[in-house]
């Protein structure tokens, strides 16, 4: 069984034999098994909840919108007021967050709001705003999500894609295919197209996912791996584990966490094998890795696992940190 889709911003990932995919908004599943054990989860809330403030409240843009997003996946309703405040700071980044966290979580004190952002100055925020508007219900904000998928500008269609898929409706499949084969779209666009269509689980979509994880660039391995966890069933499952054995450890990861997301905890041994070993040498591929990790962990719950959290919460790298901290929440939350 899957829970709903969250959404976590991540840098695209560069290296050998890896393509470019620029900034994008990447849709993680959270599915969290908790087994008790020797790590005391519940002594970490303080400093996870600490964490997670502290981020709201940074003055960098990224680490404001990964905080809202933890905040939204890990089910914390009371932090939803300092969420919701965030709909009117100055990046689009943080609105755009903001409003789909609104949504996400049905955060109704904030309809007022959100009405007012349908006309921000940003295409962005107006779709992340009808978007939550539609999530609470007002469907005539639909259409104009399905509208702003064919601008010509491609991050706005990107997230009209993402956004889309969220929403779950078979009614997008048209628009969503439309965007995936339009020669004109972005890597980003594209890709966002084919998740939202496996998020909407049309299996038609099966071998083109597909040919992504045996693609020799790594980006498409580790895109495809978010991509078949959102298709899920069985055929998902099997594909995914045939990942685990990557020669790249952020695919290796990302398959773990995914097949976490469907409730399989096959990625385990991988998850622990990676803390076994030194951490990658350069800085932004640990900082990946160390935040797959840290998500994978909470995913699986394992007791084991569970004992790295209290390290990656004290990580030079903030996003690390809010990594390890949505892990502690969400298991605390299944206590």
């Amino acid at each position: 069984m899957k829970r709903q889709s969250n959404t976590i911003i991540f840098l695209a990932m560069k290296g050998p034999k890896m393509k470019k995919y620029g900034l994008f908004f990447i849709t993680l599943l959270l599915f969290v098994s908790y087994c008790k054990g020797s790590t005391d989860v519940n002594g970490l809330v303080g400093n996870a909840e600490k964490l997670v403030k502290a981020g709201l409240r940074s003055t960098d843009e990224r680490i404001r919108a990964n905080a809202i997003e933890v905040v939204s996946g890990s089910g914390r309703s009371e932090l939803m007021g300092e969420v919701a405040a965030l709909l009117n700071d100055p990046s689009v980044m943080v609105r755009f967050a903001a409003a789909v966290a609104v949504g996400d979580t049905n955060y109704s004190q904030a309809i007022e709001k959100l009405t007012q952002l349908t006309k921000d100055s940003d295409l962005n925020v107006v779709l992340a705003s009808n978007y939550a508007l539609c999530k609470m219900g007002k469907n005539k904000n639909y259409k104009v999500l399905e509208e702003l998928a064919f601008n010509k500008n491609q991050v706005v269609q990107a997230n009209a894609a993402m956004l889309l898929g969220k929403l779950g409706k078979k009614e997008s499949l048209p628009v969503l295919y439309k965007i995936k084969d339009c020669p004109d779209s972005s890597n980003t666009s594209a890709f966002n197209a084919t998740e939202a269509i496996a998020k909407i689980g049309d299996e038609r979509i099966y071998k083109k996912i597909w040919t992504m994880l045996i693609s020799v660039y790594a980006d498409d391995r580790y895109m495809g791996a978010h991509a078949m966890a959102a298709l899920g069933g069985s055929k998902g499952i099997n594909a995914l584990l045939t990942l685990l054995d990557d020669e790249i450890a952020e695919v290796r990861l990302a398959a773990a966490e995914q097949l976490g997301t469907l409730g399989d905890i096959s990625g385990k041994e991988v998850i622990a094998a990676y803390f076994r070993e030194p951490a990658p040498a350069d800085k932004a591929s640990a900082e990946r890795c160390n935040s797959l990790a840290a998500l994978a962990i909470g995913q699986i719950g394992d007791e084991q696992l569970a004992v790295h959290l209290p390290k990656l919460m004290q990580s030079g790298s903030p996003f690390v940190q809010l990594a390890a901290a949505k892990s502690v929440l969400m298991l605390d939350k299944l206590r």
